[in-house]
C-alpha cells in the first residue's frame, strides 16, 4: 500500500481514468458490434445507417485518447469498405 498522501492521490486518479478510459472503450466496441453486426446479417440499410455513427465514435475515441489516430483511420477503411461491398452486392 502507498505510504505518502501523492501515492495516496495518484491512486486515486488512475482508478478514475481507468473507468474513464473503460467506458470510452466500450462504448466504441458496442457501437463497431452494431456495425459488424449488420454487415455480418447482410442487411445493407441498416449498415449505411450505422456507418457514420460509428466513424463518429471512433474519431472520439481518438480524441480522448483511447485508440492512436491511425488505427482509427485503418479502422474507418476497413468498415467502410465493408459497408461499400454489402452495398454494392444489394444494388446489383
Amino acid at each position: 500500500m502507498a505510504n505518502t498522501k501523492s501515492a495516496i492521490k495518484r491512486i486515486r486518479q488512475t482508478r478514475r481514468q481507468t473507468n474513464v478510459n473503460r467506458r470510452n472503450r466500450a462504448r466504441l466496441r458496442t457501437q463497431v458490434k452494431k456495425l459488424t453486426g449488420a454487415i455480418a446479417g447482410g442487411n445493407g440499410e441498416n449498415a449505411q445507417k450505422e456507418l457514420p455513427d460509428t466513424v463518429s465514435s471512433i474519431d472520439r475515441a481518438v480524441q480522448k485518447g483511447v485508440i492512436k489516430k491511425n488505427k482509427a483511420s485503418r479502422m474507418k477503411s476497413r468498415l467502410t469498405r465493408k459497408v461499400n461491398v454489402l452495398s454494392k452486392a444489394a444494388s446489383d
